[in-house]
């Protein structure tokens, strides 16, 4: 009898925890490594979000199961940070549910639409667990080319109508990882037009939405009138407050599919350790005055290091938002031989961008998350390196 489920065989190696396997190989073997590889920032979470969970540890109150969509207190701070941030009216009651880190929704949220033989259409480069929880549920993938030529932005209007009929979920993330293109409000009217012309349920990920560096901030697909009727959108605390380890995001939006994805949840987890939500609470209502600190030192890593690369030769368009480059691989080299070239050569840990999906092909992403001398000392061994 075959040991392992046939799904498990369809899945290709989550890309970021082989990158991490090879990291950590490196440093065992002596390699003083650079890690431009996964997007965890190396920043601290601020002091005032940690003092609130502590402040709440011990408070035995807090130590029981949690279950369901998270506390009053929490998703009321969702709404308010929402309304704050980009003008939109969210009813806590039903049009927020807490999470395990914005990924656990990702990944569970097919399981709550999607049948076995219905297309999901997924952003290619994109996130790999768009792709990972689309084969879970049996789906069938509709590959999204992300390209130079659009902006990286998907042509809606290229999918096929045969494919579209047999369509349940359309991913979408903006800013955009790892392009890190930013949408106009045009597209998202564009998007909920074309939902609901062909019922499909959208799920926008906004979790870059505040590491940006252009006067104008990022918008929330659920500010275009519409999106509610048929979307929803994933957001999280790990980018905006330094807390990738904290495991805590939300899905807002349409009050059917939330309720369709808390009931998969039910049955798969007991909700968010309560202690953290009091953190969120705190990170999405206290001044925001970290988030804008974070932004500046990641735009000025961003100057640096880009600045540096461009006079080497490398073709990249500067990020307006992410804390990502996403750079042409340099002539005659593959994605994959790119990367082995950087690690062999130079130490330096970066991801292929054909990990990210074929048309990720001919570009590396390098992740920000590391100190600015850091950033100098690894453009300082890439110019070292012999294309």
């Amino acid at each position: 009898m075959e040991l392992f489920a046939e799904r498990l065989k369809k899945l290709p190696p989550y890309l970021f925890i082989e990158i991490d396997k090879k990291k950590k190989k490196l440093i065992d073997s002596g390699v003083d490594v650079i890690n431009l590889g996964v997007g965890d920032p190396d920043l601290p979470t601020p002091e005032h979000i940690v003092k609130s969970a502590q402040n709440a540890l011990i408070k035995s109150e807090f130590h029981h199961y949690p279950f369901g969509a998270g506390t009053q207190e929490f998703r009321e701070s969702v709404v308010y940070w929402y309304s704050k941030r980009f003008n939109v009216k969210l009813d806590y009651k039903t049009e927020v549910y807490a999470l395990i880190g914005s990924k656990e929704g990702i990944g569970h949220l097919p399981l709550a639409l999607v049948n076995p033989g219905d297309y999901v259409l997924i952003p290619d480069p994109g996130y790999p667990v768009y792709k990972s929880s689309t084969i879970f549920a049996g789906g069938n993938i509709y590959q999204l080319p992300l390209t130079e030529k659009n902006n990286f932005i998907p042509d809606l209007d290229t999918v096929p109508k045969y494919i579209l009929n047999k369509t349940k979920l359309l991913f979408l993330n903006y800013p955009n990882n790892p392009t890190t293109a930013v949408v106009t409000e045009d597209f998202f009217i564009k998007v909920v037009e074309f939902a609901k012309k062909y019922n499909i349920v959208v799920a926008h990920d906004a979790a870059y939405s505040e590491i940006y560096f252009t006067e104008n901030a990022p918008i929330s697909f659920l500010s275009v009138p519409g999106a509610k009727d048929i979307g929803v959108e994933f957001h999280s605390v790990s980018k905006t407050y330094n807390m990738t380890g904290w495991r805590l995001g939300w899905i807002c939006g349409n009050p059917e599919i939330i309720q369709a994805l808390g009931t998969v949840k039910d049955n798969y987890d007991s909700g968010v350790f309560t202690v953290i939500q009091q953190a969120g609470i705190t990170a999405l209502t206290d001044s925001q005055e970290c988030v804008a600190k974070t932004r500046k030192i990641f735009k000025k890593r961003r100057d640096i290091f880009c600045e540096r690369l461009i006079k080497l030769g490398w073709k990249l368009k500067i990020p307006d938002a992410t804390f990502y480059v996403w750079a042409n691989c340099p002539d005659g080299y593959s994605s994959t031989q790119c990367v082995e070239k950087l690690v062999e050569n130079a130490g330096i840990i970066a991801t292929p961008g054909v990990g990210m999906g074929q048309y990720g092909e001919g570009y590396v992403r390098f992740a920000l998350t590391t100190t600015e001398d850091r950033l100098v000392e690894a453009t300082e061994r890439i110019a070292k390196i012999k294309w």
